[in-house]
């Protein structure tokens, strides 16, 4: 396993693509869908876009499952691909399945994956993952005192590897365990928190207020 300094830069052999989960039911939220929490005024699935912008990522597919239509209806997701997840209820892996599939065919060398439920992870964390690309074989992750999380950076060699083993709720775990030695982490403790929006007392670290506009309830800036 092998460190990534902060100031590399991102290699030219294709694009890094943003992949988003945000499938994620909220079971123990109530039901309530992650993508749809109030964080800013605006649904919680267009802040973690914005993320990945400003990070840049020019290409966005999102992967939506609970409350799929009503994502599209209350959110503001200009220029993404929304890409539904009918499996959702199976768990993470599924969606990342669904996410790198519908990546092939595209001009994208990489997929940076981020979860829609760490809005404690901004664009600096994601825009130092990014710049670990080096080509399509490259594997890099986020790392929080040196212990890796998200988001995850998967050059398109690794998808169809990542594909067979993701199942439930292990997402890739047991693919970048098996190829632990290839990952480059990327420390990103100083800029960034990776805590989760899982349970009702996790709710109190979403932000209440105005859009990124400014204006309540606005549609926000894609910044």
């Amino acid at each position: 396993m092998t460190t990534e300094p902060m100031n590399t830069q991102a290699g030219e052999a294709g694009e890094v693509a943003g992949l988003l989960l945000a499938a994620g039911g909220g079971r123990r939220l109530g039901g309530r869908p992650k993508a749809l929490l109030e964080h800013r005024g605006r649904p919680l699935v267009e802040h973690a876009v914005r993320v990945l912008r400003e990070a840049g990522c020019a290409r966005v597919h999102v992967v939506l499952g609970a409350s799929a239509e009503a994502v599209r209806a209350r959110a503001s997701l200009p220029g993404c691909v929304l890409v539904d997840n009918p499996d959702w209820a199976d768990g993470m892996g599924s969606s990342l399945r669904v996410g790198l599939a519908s990546l092939r065919g595209t001009d994208a060398g990489a997929a940076l994956v981020s979860l829609v439920d760490q809005p404690g992870i901004g664009a600096a964390a994601t825009a130092r993952v990014r710049a670990a690309y080096r080509s399509p074989s490259t594997l890099a992750a986020a790392a929080y005192e040196g212990l890796r999380g998200h988001p995850v950076l998967f050059g398109s060699d690794h998808w169809a590897g990542i594909e067979a083993s993701a199942v439930g709720d292990r997402g890739a775990r047991a693919y970048l365990k098996e190829h632990a030695d290839a990952i480059t982490l990327v420390e990103c403790g100083d800029v960034a928190e990776p805590y989760d929006i899982d349970t009702v007392e996790d709710l109190g670290r979403l932000t209440p207020g105005t859009s990124a506009s400014g204006a309540p309830g606005g549609p926000a800036h894609m910044e």
